[in-house]
């Protein structure tokens, strides 16, 4: 008997956490803005963004502790730089290049980073802009890789039914 209402609520607990997240992506995706039929370029100085980043949270004596960090983050910080690592080597939308004038394009760091804060905080993808230096399209993108990317490396292994051991 307890072996069903334990079964049942992990059920119904992974139902409702499936939704949220679900439910949280489409939110960010739906309500993104009207894309703008001519594009201005905007130079939002990305390696600022990036030094900024660095300096907070990553540098040897950073701005803000690892408590602020999985506060704000709401991952620990050695799980989020595994998954930033894995991604960086495994998926070619993280891996940071040079555009055609050699400027270095967007860290991997400011990537999963602007994915992480949308998912963790349901915020829209133009939010991330002012501290990370990204667009709102850029965001969007970093979203979707990111959620493709974690499913495609992490999902035989964590993103599964508990096991009975697990649990």
């Amino acid at each position: 008997m307890a072996d069903e209402v334990d079964r049942r609520l992990n059920a119904a607990l992974d139902e409702a956490i499936d939704e949220y997240f679900e439910d949280t992506y489409n939110n960010i995706v739906e309500n993104r803005t009207k894309k703008q039929s001519k594009r201005a370029y905007v130079e939002r100085n990305r390696e600022e963004g990036h030094n900024r980043l660095w300096n907070d949270y990553f540098c040897e004596d950073p701005t803000f502790s690892a408590h602020l960090f999985r506060r704000r983050f709401r991952i620990n910080k050695a799980v989020f730089m595994r998954i930033v690592d894995r991604l960086s080597e495994n998926v070619p939308f993280f891996q940071q290049r040079r555009d055609v004038v050699g400027r270095l394009g967007l860290s991997p760091l400011q990537k999963c980073t602007a994915a992480l804060r949308m998912l963790a905080y349901g915020c829209a993808a133009d939010a991330v802009d002012e501290y990370l230096r990204l667009g709102e399209s850029t965001s969007l993108s970093c979203l979707s890789s990111f959620t493709e990317g974690v499913i495609q490396l992490f999902g035989d292994e964590y993103l599964r039914r508990p096991t009975p051991e697990d649990l």
